[in-house]
């Protein structure tokens, strides 16, 4: 029986008068949330071998792993509150290498992990390189990137609770965006490339990629982000350039997967993560850009993937964009540092960093020398 995850949730009594010799979930995260009616409906399913295949078990946070392992194996960790207790506060939050290996020698003889960097299971993919691409803030990112620090961070410093949670987020939003450009911050349809070092630097590494006519996947977290990248692309290089992001139809989205993939004078495509993170074959790209980081090792190669997969015949160049001499490269600095735990999972920055006191927050915010 070949059927869907709403399907099964529709009809589910239909299903439970069953019992399967086998059920594999494919796009397992699918079931990463314990608590919606979609995971409960799967996991009610009966059956006497159970396997879930999937790319990124763990997207956000480590208690979608305990999702996925209590459908395989009800009841290895316990409660969803014992497996955070045990093993998701102390992996993500304090960084315990001991709950880490304990965690993996728990799961470890259950796990079948293929890597497209393995020849023995791939011989013929191609190489995969990753290129740290710094560019500088210009005078008006920095301008405006010390006045919203110094602005917000006055009230974070005299809040509490979940009110400064969510102040740490709106910094770390505006940041990002102010990284990316003026106008991405300030909601102006600005199309001025040299206003942001990142957006210079992509024309730049543009210019190249066209020149050699190949193919280039543009990533952003940010649909206001990309639909500015498609005007300034557009009008610097008179290109043909596609946008996919969650408002696509599904027609639509067909229509351009095939026209980047069959036509000579398509040869960008933007893509906002969520949107184009599965699901996609774009293996006519040979060049990968992420325009703003996601800090989530997994995620950031599940995106990467729509162009390094079966069926890709040149290496792929993938350049991951940096602004210097603020949180961007510091953050980037402390994942890379703790590469074990980030392949794993590292939980989104939004969430961690929100725990941090006024004096790390500043200190990890304020903008260092060049």
């Amino acid at each position: 029986v070949l059927t869907s995850y709403g399907l099964i949730r529709r009809d589910l009594e239909k299903f439970m008068d069953f019992e399967f010799s086998a059920i594999v979930i494919d796009e397992a995260q699918n079931i990463k949330n314990p608590d919606t009616n979609q995971a409960k409906a799967i996991k009610q399913l009966k059956s006497g071998i159970r396997i879930a295949m999937t790319g990124t078990p763990v997207e956000n946070r480590l208690s979608e792993y305990w999702s996925i392992l209590d459908f395989l194996n009800k009841g290895i960790f316990g409660s969803v509150n014992h497996f955070n207790e045990n093993f998701a506060v102390p992996i993500e939050r304090d960084r315990n290498h001991s709950s880490l290996e304990r965690f993996r020698n728990m799961t470890g003889p259950f796990i079948l992990r293929r890597l497209k960097t393995d020849k023995s299971i791939i011989r013929d993919l191609p190489d995969k390189i990753e290129i740290n691409e710094y560019c500088e803030l210009t005078r008006e990112q920095t301008a405006l990137y010390q006045s919203t620090l110094d602005r917000i961070m006055d009230l974070i410093e005299s809040s509490e609770g979940i009110e400064r949670r969510g102040l740490v987020l709106k910094l770390i939003t505006s940041l990002k965006q102010i990284c990316n450009h003026p106008a991405h911050y300030l909601k102006k349809n600005d199309l001025t490339t040299d206003l942001s070092g990142k957006t210079t630097l992509l024309m730049q590494l543009l210019e190249t990629i066209f020149e050699n006519n190949e193919k280039v996947l543009i990533f952003t977290q940010y649909t206001e982000m990309g639909e500015l990248l498609a005007g300034m692309i557009s009008e610097r290089f008179k290109e043909n350039i596609l946008f996919l992001h969650g408002g696509i139809t599904r027609k639509k989205r067909a229509e351009m997967v095939d026209n980047f993939q069959n036509r000579h004078d398509t040869r960008a495509m933007i893509l906002s993560l969520k949107a184009g993170g599965v699901g996609l074959n774009l293996t006519a790209a040979s060049k990968v850009t992420h325009f703003d980081l996601w800090w989530n090792p997994a995620v950031e190669a599940q995106a990467t993937d729509r162009a390094y997969r079966i069926g890709q015949t040149k290496n792929v160049m993938v350049y991951r964009f940096i602004t210097k001499a603020t949180f961007e490269e510091k953050i980037n600095s402390m994942i890379q540092s703790k590469k074990e735990l980030a392949n794993l999972t590292v939980m989104e920055g939004e969430k961690w960093i929100g725990e941090w006191s006024n004096k790390e927050l500043r200190e990890i915010f304020k903008l260092g020398k060049l």
